[in-house]
């Protein structure tokens, strides 16, 4: 595995285990409720700025993953995609840029 695909696991592992250390505590401590989730995300102006941005942010990651598949025919790659939704953009994008990457070595 060449050094680029190494760094791209280290990230996508990092971007998994970091944001949960923070969202799996705190759901727990408030009784797994996405509504007092969302809430938090809303709390100040620049956690609602945040939001949008990784949102913007997410949106245009689906649409690149989804419009490289059609043209590479790498189906597997598609992965990434629940990836954003149930960890986040700091595990998909690295995830996808590992999958992406396979046969460079």
């Amino acid at each position: 595995m060449s050094a680029l695909r190494i760094t791209y696991l280290i990230l996508t592992l990092v971007g998994t285990i970091l944001p949960m250390a923070y969202f799996l505590p705190w759901l727990a401590k408030n009784d797994w409720s996405m509504a007092a989730l969302i809430g938090a995300w809303n709390v100040s102006d620049a956690t609602t700025g945040l939001v949008y941005d990784l949102n913007v942010t997410a949106a245009a990651l689906i649409i690149w993953i989804v419009a490289e598949v059609r043209v590479r025919r790498d189906w597997s790659s598609l992965v990434a995609i629940p990836a954003i939704f149930c960890i986040g953009v700091s595990c998909a994008l690295p995830l996808y840029l590992l999958l992406r990457s396979r046969g460079q070595d």
